[in-house]
């Protein structure tokens, strides 16, 4: 068996509040998945906003700054929901969270999930991995019903969640306007 370094060791003896281990191994390439923390607000926000200045998949049109990301983060654990990172040694290529899907009372069992991605570290099975950890914990907590909503066109992130056993349940036509054009929104769903 591969000897772990003492970060690694940390990591597998340390009681992460999502009530899973947070796994170093058996992710490909030395990734590490693990809760997230307000510390990671800044990497996590180098990741998001690069999606928000070039891309259709956020409606948010001005970069987030990293108080706000931390502030979001605080808020998704205050839910008792999972925000998770991946990360290869200090860099991180990606994260994972379920938000709460509508806040009164009756929808606490629904929660609606999110992925993003380092653009360099895309199509290398990383949002599978984080999406497999993040649906193990909601079912655990008990969450019933999953939403995801993904501005189209969007054929990577439609495989994703159609790999996860979400279905198409709804298409909103041109509810979003970004860089000049109107975006379609189609949400995706599963129960457990």
């Amino acid at each position: 068996m591969a000897r772990r370094s003492a970060s690694q060791a940390q990591q597998l003896n340390a009681a992460p509040s999502d009530g899973l281990r947070n796994t170093v191994n058996p992710l490909p390439e030395e990734l590490a998945i693990r809760t997230a923390m307000t510390a990671d607000a800044t990497s996590v926000a180098g990741i998001y906003n690069h999606y928000v200045t070039e891309t259709i998949v956020t409606f948010e049109e001005k970069a987030v700054p990293a108080s706000e990301i931390a502030r979001r983060i605080q808020e998704v654990g205050a839910a008792s929901l999972p925000w998770l990172v991946v990360e290869r040694g200090a860099r991180m290529l990606g994260y994972a969270y379920a938000s709460r899907w509508n806040q009164r009372a009756a929808y606490r069992y629904s929660a609606e999930i999110t992925v993003y991605l380092d653009p360099a570290h895309t199509r290398r099975g990383i949002g599978t991995q984080l999406y497999d950890h993040l649906f193990r914990i909601l079912r655990s907590r008990g969450i019933r019903a999953v939403m995801g909503g993904i501005a189209l066109p969007n054929e990577a992130s439609v495989a994703l969640h159609e790999r996860f056993g979400l279905s198409k349940v709804a298409h909103f036509k041109e509810v979003g306007f970004k860089f000049d054009r109107w975006i379609d929104v189609g949400y995706w769903q599963r129960t457990f």
